[in-house]
């Protein structure tokens, strides 16, 4: 998903938070993983709607597998909805269920075990407040400009308010879908479109089949009058969905889509996932984008308004989903990041390919200093690691996006760009089709750089904040040294961010004869760095490759003296 641009953040309320530099201690970190007894294999799932009331009529098969024996009872999420029948696929006497909140508690009437397939059959009747949206007809002096729709938002967890459900992202199965619509509307879904069928009442069902498993906050549909246009890269097919009349913005804003492709394959040497990739705008959207598998969706007013550059991120920022996020995706929303900052930095590390280096590090430092803006006004203090993690839009932040983007680069820089990419197929290769925790990413990037990272994800990701450095420079012209007094100033008292970073930085200094690059560790609250230099300084710059852009350095004084003797 990507939020919306100019971004607005959400003040984080904070339930526990806990730093320490050492990784081993993050055994205190609370547990956001949710406790399983099976694991659901596949959904069906039929849908209809009334449009004048907002109501979905579903008709919803989960086959699943318990995990454990004696397996007699199964709570399901399932908010807003009025059963009419829960059932056994295979029979018609009804099971015994309760509701309680936004849960269904369904009791069977003999135990399975995990070689049992169990499929539970739920007709009903929803008014969703989340998970679907009907948004009305747009009409300007009686001419339809922007046909009515519907569609579906399932991130974090708003998919059990339209189909019960497994509402949490460390379940993945496959899914189909049978959508009825108006006889002059489409639907869009995830996986391959297997056929439509005419219905005797005149409207039409589009059946669609994802094989690939995913989690449920991934599974989607948008229903509407479209036109698309069909493209496609190697066997892959590509739809873009746009309103009649603005079929002009399918290859203004999509065009790029088959390069993206090749760039991500090529990084990361996993090719594309599915075989095929719609991309469908809507109306009324809340974000920039949302990565429903093989089924992108793309708010209009952002497709339609921002400039090529914007779009082109907001473009490559979702597909970069189908490899983060989509095949591999977080075991809970304390590890969004894995998702989110990854697929921001995906959007720098395309832009680098097409447009070189200078623009990629452009990218960088916009993600680092919006990052900056939002801390100092809203103060959101949490780290990549999100202590303070909810399931709903306060953890769409530029913490989770753009500084995750930004620490992203600076571990590719820590262990070097071909050490970075060996390791990213690694994690791909390793968790495919699975979920991740921070610790997978961190034991494959020591796996294949040979480094111990724990400093690194301590301060980076279970950390806050970043590092604020005030500099005094005194020049010794008798003995031709430089003394540099790093003081590091960031407020350490929120108890994450760390009083002192630890910052493998290298210092460009220029004096009459030239020019040359001091490696130094700064790793202390405040130290003292001696150096020898062949005149004096005409200019020093900290950092001049900005392998770390979450920083920010001032320079206090610049004193010259000679030795009194």
């Amino acid at each position: 998903m990507q939020i919306n641009k100019p971004y607005r953040s959400i003040v984080a309320f904070f339930l526990f938070l806990l730093f320490t530099f050492s990784i081993s201690a993050q055994t205190s970190k609370p547990n956001f993983n949710r406790a399983r007894t099976f694991d659901i294999q596949h959904y069906i799932l039929r849908t209809s709607f009334d449009r004048t009331t907002k109501t979905v009529f579903g008709d919803t098969i989960v086959r699943l597998k318990p995990l454990n024996y004696n397996f007699n009872q199964i709570e399901l999420d399932a908010a807003e909805i009025k059963f009419e029948s829960v059932k056994l696929e295979s029979e018609t006497k009804d099971l015994q269920y309760r509701l309680a909140g936004e849960k269904i508690y369904i009791i069977f009437d003999k135990s399975y075990t995990p070689s049992d397939l169990i499929s539970i059959r739920f007709k009903y009747s929803v008014k969703p407040s989340k998970g679907v949206y009907f948004v009305k007809a747009d009409v300007e002096d009686g001419k339809v400009v922007r046909p009515a729709q519907i569609w579906t938002q399932g991130e974090a967890e708003e998919a059990h308010h339209w189909f019960p459900s497994y509402d949490f992202p460390d379940d993945k199965a496959t899914s189909e879908q049978f959508i009825t619509v108006e006889k002059d509307e489409i639907a869009i879904a995830n996986g391959e479109p297997l056929g439509t069928t005419e219905n005797a009442d005149g409207t039409k069902t589009f059946h669609y089949k994802m094989a690939v498993p995913h989690s449920t906050y991934l599974t989607s549909f948008v229903v509407g009058k479209y036109s698309k246009i069909s493209d496609s890269y190697n066997n892959i097919l590509l739809g873009f969905y746009l309103y009649p009349g603005k079929e002009s913005f399918a290859q203004k804003s999509f065009g790029k889509t088959k390069e993206m492709m090749r760039v991500f394959e090529e990084l990361t040497k996993i090719n594309f996932p599915y075989n095929k990739y719609d991309q469908t705008v809507v109306a009324n959207f809340a974000f920039g984008g949302m990565e429903n598998i093989t089924a992108t969706t793309m708010a209009d007013t952002e497709v339609f308004t921002n400039p090529p550059q914007i779009v082109e991120d907001l473009v490559s920022h979702e597909l970069a989903h189908s490899w983060f996020g989509n095949l591999v995706t977080c075991r809970n929303w304390a590890e969004l990041w894995l998702n989110e900052g990854f697929a921001t930095y995906m959007e720098a590390a395309y832009r680098e390919k097409k447009y070189g280096r200078a623009d990629y590090l452009r990218k960088i430092r916009e993600n680092a200093e919006l990052f900056f803006v939002d801390e100092t006004i809203n103060r959101n203090r949490h780290g990549l690691y999100n202590l303070s993690a909810r399931p709903d839009d306060s953890i769409f932040d530029t913490t989770t996006y753009q500084k995750g983007g930004a620490v992203i680069h600076t571990l590719r820089e820590t262990i070097g760009t071909e050490n970075f990419w060996k390791a990213i197929n690694l994690y791909l290769t390793r968790h495919k089709f699975q979920n991740v925790e921070t610790s997978d990413l961190q034991k494959v990037m020591e796996e294949v750089s040979g480094k111990d990272l724990n400093w690194f994800f301590a301060q980076w990701v279970y950390g806050g904040g970043y590092p604020k450095l005030n500099v005094t420079q005194v020049y010794n012209a008798a003995t031709r040294s430089l003394d540099l007094t790093v003081t590091q100033t960031q407020d350490s008292a929120d108890k994450i961010t760390p009083e002192a970073f630890i910052l493998p930085m290298e210092i460009e200094i220029t004096t009459a004869k030239g020019t040359k690059i001091e490696k130094l560790e700064i790793k202390k609250r405040e130290e003292v760095f001696s150096l020898n230099v062949d005149g004096k300084p005409a200019k020093i710059v900290f950092d001049k490759e900005e392998k770390i852009p979450l920083k920010t350095v001032r320079i206090l004084t610049l004193e010259f003296f000679k030795d009194k003797n």
